[in-house]
Parts: C-alpha cells; sequence; structure tokens
C-alpha cells in the first residue's frame, strides 16, 4: 500500500464497473441535458467485535482519492502545493509513516511532482458490489466481511440498518447498510481482500471509546459511510454496552 509507482492516466473506454451515459429531458418545460455513470449497487457492514469492544474497518488506497488530491495538488503555488502534502503526510502519520511516490517519466501539467501514497488511502466500512444476482444482500454482505476482514459471520445475523443513494450527481447507485456483531472466535482468518481481484485491504481496529472523535476528525481521510455508522451505534447500540463513544 505504502509504494505507488509508475503512474500513467489514460483514456477509458471500457470498463467493468462504470459505463458513462447522457440523458437529454425536459423539466417544466426547459431542455435540459445531464452526465452520468452507471454502475453497481453495493452493500457496506458496521462490525463491532464483542470481545474487544472496537469497531472494525478497512484502510485502502483509493486511486480516485490519489487522482483528485494531485489535480488539487496542480492548481495551488508550489509553497501551498507543500503544505498540502505535508497535511497529507501528518494525516496518514496517525497510523504509519509512507514513504513518497515515485514520479513518473512525466510528472503532468505544471511539472506537479506526484503526493505521497497516504494522500489516497482511506478509512472505510467494509463493503462490496451487488454484482452476484444469485445471492441476497445479506449474502453479499458476509461474503465481504469474511474476504475483507477474516469474520465468519452468517448472512442471519447482519442487521439492516438502512439503505441510501450514495454519488446523486454522478451514479446515484444505492448502498445498503448492515450491521454485524462478531467476537474473537468468528474471526478465521486475517483478511486483506481478494487478491486475485486486486485488493489489498488492511484491517484497522477503531475501540469504542474513541469512534466519535475519530468520526470527527477531519485530519483523518474516511467515508460518509463512518461517520454516519458511528452515530447510529452511538444513538442506538453504546447504551447496551454502557461504554460511552467519547461524544
Amino acid at each position: 500500500m505504502e509504494e505507488i509507482n509508475n503512474i500513467e492516466v489514460i483514456p477509458c473506454s471500457e470498463s467493468n464497473y462504470l459505463s458513462p451515459f447522457r440523458v437529454n429531458y425536459s423539466q417544466n418545460g426547459t431542455k435540459k441535458s445531464w452526465d452520468f455513470m452507471r454502475t453497481h449497487d453495493s452493500v457496506s457492514v458496521l462490525i463491532f467485535n464483542t470481545s474487544s469492544h472496537c469497531f472494525i474497518l478497512v484502510k485502502q488506497f483509493r486511486p480516485a482519492v490519489y487522482m483528485c488530491e494531485w489535480e488539487k495538488a496542480k492548481m495551488q503555488p508550489p509553497q501551498a502545493a507543500e503544505k498540502s502534502e505535508e497535511g497529507a503526510a501528518e494525516a496518514a502519520a496517525a497510523t504509519a509513516a509512507e514513504p513518497q511516490a515515485e514520479p513518473p517519466a512525466s510528472e503532468g501539467e505544471n511539472n506537479c511532482p506526484w503526493p505521497p501514497a497516504s494522500a489516497g488511502v482511506t478509512y472505510e466500512l467494509c463493503a462490496g458490489l451487488v454484482d452476484k444476482p444469485d445471492l441476497s444482500l445479506e449474502e453479499i454482505a458476509r461474503q465481504e466481511v469474511l474476504e475483507e476482514c477474516g469474520y465468519d459471520v452468517p448472512a442471519s445475523k447482519l442487521k439492516r440498518i438502512t439503505s441510501y443513494r450514495s454519488g446523486v450527481g454522478v451514479t446515484g447507485a444505492k448502498q445498503t447498510m448492515f450491521y454485524a456483531e462478531v467476537s474473537d472466535d468468528d474471526c478465521v482468518s486475517a483478511g486483506g481482500g481478494e487478491p486475485r481481484e486486486g485488493e489489498l485491504i488492511e484491517v484497522v481496529k477503531v475501540p469504542l471509546h474513541e469512534a466519535m472523535t475519530f468520526a470527527y476528525n477531519e485530519r483523518v481521510p474516511k467515508t460518509m459511510g463512518v461517520i454516519f455508522s458511528f452515530i447510529w451505534f452511538h444513538n442506538n447500540m453504546s447504551p447496551k454496552y454502557k461504554i460511552s463513544t467519547n461524544v
């Protein structure tokens, strides 16, 4: 995860995950058009370990986040770009220091250097695409928990929290969020994702009493799913464990 190099940005002519479209329509008599991406729906799982009273998250490198940080750095004066890189490095230092990525043969516009790999690393809920029509959402979520985090949880023990639309301006895809309680006895592997699918995932534990501080710490890059699910747990589950989530 720490070593990102040989970067090459090329046009995407076809994809197994995204399909770009433009829709033309009329709204209240006004002609409009909108560009959007067709993609799969997804599931996510808030995992709480009852043995150690901690949440199980995943940490991984996201190319889209990395490229957004690079694009932002290109628009900044050199001095500001340096500070931005320092900020990304400091955020990563909360867990581990990560080396500077090697620049490719061409650094791109404005000779902007590639940021460190930490600029593209985010903390997320265990999640996966809904791309197996023969399986229920619960079964897909169960498989993701096993592959990414190493816990074997029966689909019947997954509690549905809610579903919502993500990326409404671009994809409009639906994500369904589940809650799973696990114990150390349910851990059957180290997790880490499916190498054959190119996944490189680090399993991260967030103690319950640090959850809300973690959720609102803007220096720790995370998805909205993490923030929302921690708030949901605080409102619905924390009284059961009689432990403060440090709000």
